[in-house]
């Protein structure tokens, strides 16, 4: 029997990200590949690429010009680029760095195993297509593996939003969302292999319709299997967060008291140009009404700034909305051009301005971020011990808020979920004690 063939993956991006690595690692495995967490003993390496961020394409190429010696090392050594860099680039990346054998896009990788068959006799592979196939349901079975106590779950993919900043509709696709029997199929395989807490990942996952009651009804279908412990769900979009989903905050006690709900701008002047298609009242109204219903969420959100025609007053009412929202977590970003959308072609705003509302906003997120991680101080929350920590007999779990959190306790406690009073908050973590 030869021995298994090498598969390192390096993911970039989001959890949908994550997500997608784990299978395209799975479909290969039927090649004969089993994971390694070193570049230098792969017999393949696979760039699970994102496109969100500023110049994605460009570091995808510098990132493959790194393996370039060991590839001269190795010629035999096989090299792929995944996800939405590859799907905007297709040919381009192997016109520009020919070392590369195989790219494809992310709604294909479950034709990854006839691509590297086609690599391994010679040839080189490319696939973005749109299939109509399901890719899920081409997948093969999750093989049954303990798995750790968290795991994520695609439950819907691509976006119909066409916001003016963002390719995800172009690199993801339409809105696409997976029927409910075969989530619940695999959040079971998921539990009987371990997990406690599943995560349901969409570029727009409150848009999710696979079914009859939405997301809603998902997640309460969800809260019927026995074993399975904790509910998240993310990324969302305002416009889609309906009275159900909402109702299912305060009644399903799976479903943990963290959302993640963007809202980019607190300015209606660029929340239009955004075509975002809500107003900032609009969206702090919805808060209040998620609040009403469960008084304890910690709610997490994305900005913006420096969106072309952002005045000093748009940004003033962003930084009012932060305020009067105050978040326990939130990501900021300064706005940088996607080709092909529409936000693109505008004219840009000063770079060193727009650095400067960055700073500005990201110390009044880091205020409120610590003022929420302290509140937590003396309280106690339930943990997932998820892995050991670096210091002797400390394990590092997440609570329901989605704060980490590190306690002294057992090893066997991995994958429990435990009572722990917080006795100290520190730099993005809080310190426990096991409650007796």
């Amino acid at each position: 029997m030869s021995d298994p063939k090498k598969l390192f993956i390096k993911t970039y991006g989001c959890q949908m990200n994550v997500y997608d690595s784990e299978r395209m690692a799975e479909a290969l495995s039927g090649n004969g590949y089993v994971q390694t967490q070193s570049a230098e003993d792969a017999d393949m390496i696979l760039l699970n690429t994102c496109h969100i961020r500023e110049k994605a394409a460009e570091k995808i190429y510098s990132e493959l010009g790194r393996f370039k010696a060991l590839h001269d090392a190795k010629p035999d050594l096989k090299i792929g680029v995944a996800g939405c860099v590859a799907q905007a680039e297709g040919e381009e990346i192997m016109r520009r760095q020919p070392m590369v054998d195989l790219v494809v896009g992310p709604q294909s990788y479950h034709r990854l195993p006839a691509m590297e068959q086609a690599v391994a006799r010679g040839e080189k592979a490319l696939d973005t297509d749109f299939p109509e196939e399901d890719k899920f349901e081409k997948l093969k079975a999750r093989p049954k593996v303990a798995r750790g106590p968290t795991a994520f779950l695609t439950v819907q993919e691509g976006c119909d939003k066409f916001c003016a900043f963002c390719v995800v509709p172009y690199t993801r696709g339409a809105e696409v969302s997976r029927p409910a029997d075969r989530i619940l199929q695999e959040a079971r395989d998921l539990v009987a292999a371990g997990v406690r807490e599943i995560t349901l990942l969409g570029q727009n996952v409150n848009a999710y319709h696979g079914a009859e009651g939405g997301l809603a009804d998902l997640i309460w279908q969800l809260d019927k299997i026995e074993g399975l412990s904790r509910i998240r769900f993310t990324t969302s979009h305002p416009n889609d967060m309906d009275q159900a989903l909402i109702d299912a905050h305060a009644t399903c006690g799976k479903l943990m008291p963290y959302l993640h709900l963007p809202v980019q701008s607190g300015s209606d002047r660029i929340l239009k140009a955004m075509n975002r298609k809500h107003t900032a009242a609009q969206y702090v109204d919805l808060i209040a009404r998620i609040r009403s219903v469960r008084p304890d969420l910690l709610l997490s959100g994305d900005f913006i700034v420096g969106f072309p025609g952002e005045t000093d007053q748009d940004f003033e009412d962003t930084m009012e909305l932060v305020r009067t929202v105050n978040y326990g977590q939130a990501y900021s970003f300064k706005y940088s051009t996607r080709p092909g959308t529409p936000a693109a072609e505008k004219a840009q705003i000063d770079d060193g301005l727009a650095t400067e509302r960055l700073h500005r906003l990201q110390a009044l997120l880091t205020t409120q971020q610590r003022a929420a991680q302290q509140s937590m101080v003396g309280r106690e929350v339930s943990v997932l011990f998820e892995k050991v920590g670096r210091l002797e007999g400390q394990l590092i779990g997440k609570s329901e808020y989605l704060h980490a959190v590190h306690a002294v306790a057992p090893r066997g406690d991995i994958g429990q979920i435990r009572k722990v009073r917080i006795v100290e908050s520190v730099t993005n973590s809080l310190g426990g004690e096991l409650v007796a």
